[in-house]
């Protein structure tokens, strides 16, 4: 017996009912199994090691490209997620390696700029553009120079999902629970840290019965996730309630406010500059690009190229297109 087959053993003798066993799953494209790991340990380490998982980490989540070093970015909110959904499956007896390749894939397609980026990507692409339909992508389609990392069914459903979908595993809907309980509570700390909010701006009710510190929010939100079992992934009412209520209050407070959305028309217009330049001119497209051009055609590529980029990355790619430089003999 292999080390996997021993792992894959040992799931069925200790994970619930409700859990997505590793042993039998599908991919995208068959291959030969791993004899160390299980086929979601192997998901967790391709998407640990490609290329795009990197990037995240000079991507924006709620503050355009920060200075300071203790903002978020979409790298810090991917671990931050993972911990949280890993916290969540181990406890319901779920199997928290499908829960932690899920969630360290969740935004591997989110574009440059945070969801302004998504939203102008969205309205001048033919094709559309949803950051979670975008990570199925980079998984299948663009990592590995085109080849893709072929990750098993089970995960590349649950990171299409993560957003507003219920997932085929309750590990997907984990994840799915687990984003947003990261990303409200550490955009507050974010928002407080920027000058936008203070604590005492929150809900009375949110800090009464969540918690008033980040530490005791999670704990809450994650408790109630807990107790409401895995048979059915969600929240007992009453707290359900009270989750709405601060995303709601997130949203008006946080995520609309003048001062966070303060460079975003400008990250607007280098996107779309970029974009029709590159409609325009796609010779200038990376070989990869020009692939997915001939293959599927110009509008895909270049959307493609766009959300694949850091924040640095584009303002560089830009200020080399459109800026004049200083004459240098």
């Amino acid at each position: 017996m292999t080390i996997r087959e021993e792992l894959e053993q040992r799931e069925k003798g200790y994970l619930s009912p409700y859990a997505c066993l590793s042993q039998g799953v599908s991919r995208l494209h068959e291959e030969e199994p791993c004899p160390y790991r299980t086929e979601f340990q192997r998901d967790r380490d391709r998407i640990l090691h490609c290329h795009s998982f990197r990037r995240l980490k000079r991507k924006t989540q709620v503050f355009l490209s920060p200075t300071g070093d203790h903002y978020r970015t979409r790298l810090t909110h991917t671990l931050e997620v993972s911990q949280i959904a890993r916290t969540i499956s181990r406890a319901l007896f779920l199997n928290e390696d499908l829960t932690e390749a899920i969630a360290l894939g969740h935004d591997l397609g989110h574009s440059p700029f945070g969801h302004s980026g998504e939203s102008i990507l969205n309205s001048i692409c033919p094709h559309g553009y949803r950051h979670y339909e975008q990570s199925v992508r980079v998984t299948d389609i663009i990592e590995k120079q085109g080849r893709g990392l072929n990750l098993t069914n089970a995960v590349r459903n649950g990171i299409l999902c993560h957003t507003n979908k219920t997932a085929d595993t309750r590990e997907g809907n984990v994840v799915r629970l687990a984003d947003r309980i990261a990303y409200m509570n550490h955009d507050i700390e974010d928002a407080i840290r920027a000058g936008i909010l203070c604590n005492e701006d929150l809900p009375a009710d949110i800090t009464e019965q969540l918690g008033d510190t980040k530490t005791k929010r999670i704990t809450t939100l994650v408790a109630a996730v807990v107790s409401h079992g895995a048979e059915n992934i969600g929240m007992p009412p009453e707290i359900q309630t009270l989750h709405d209520k601060l995303h709601a209050f997130m949203y008006e407070n946080v995520y609309y406010n003048p001062i966070a959305k303060l460079e975003e028309n400008k990250a607007k217009q280098l996107i779309e500059k970029l974009y029709h330049h590159f409609i325009s001119h796609s010779n200038d497209l990376p070989e990869l690009y020009q692939d997915i051009a001939r293959q599927e055609d110009i509008h895909r590529a270049v959307c493609d190229y766009i959300s694949g980029m850091s924040d640095g990355y584009a303002v560089d790619l830009y200020t080399e297109l459109f800026i004049p430089k200083s004459w240098e003999k």
